[in-house]
């Protein structure tokens, strides 16, 4: 099994950038389809991002599209999530997720992965 860990979290501002990354124990670039879900304080865990096995096809929700972008790092074990223009309703903690194999509509489902990190905290004042 893989095991993921989120970093990159903190405390910023409107506004401000930020970069999460999530490093696997073993190589994921070619072998695992890889998620970014948030869970906000009282809220269900929502889809962000995700993105192939090959980098070629990403998805995002409406939610984050054109101010986050998900990207395969310069190692094959690492992804990572760059933020932008952050909110308020940014706030939350990050989860990266894995599962082996293509990616596919059902990546915007927690069932789709069968890997989670333990997440990593966002928050943005305002």
């Amino acid at each position: 099994q893989v095991q993921l860990v989120e970093s990159g979290g903190g405390l910023v501002q409107t506004g401000d950038s930020l970069k999460l990354s999530c490093v696997a124990s073993e190589r994921t670039f070619n072998i695992y389809a890889m998620g970014w879900f948030r869970q906000a304080p009282g809220k269900e865990r929502e889809f962000i991002a995700a993105i192939g096995r090959t980098r070629v096809t990403t998805y995002y929700s409406d939610s984050v599209k054109g101010r986050f972008t998900t990207s395969r790092g310069n190692t094959e074990n690492t992804v990572t999530l760059q933020m932008h223009n952050l909110e308020p309703d940014d706030t939350a903690v990050y989860y990266c997720a894995a599962r082996q194999g293509p990616l596919n509509r059902g990546a915007y489902r927690e069932s789709f992965y069968n890997y989670w990190g333990q997440g990593t905290q966002v928050t943005v004042s305002s």
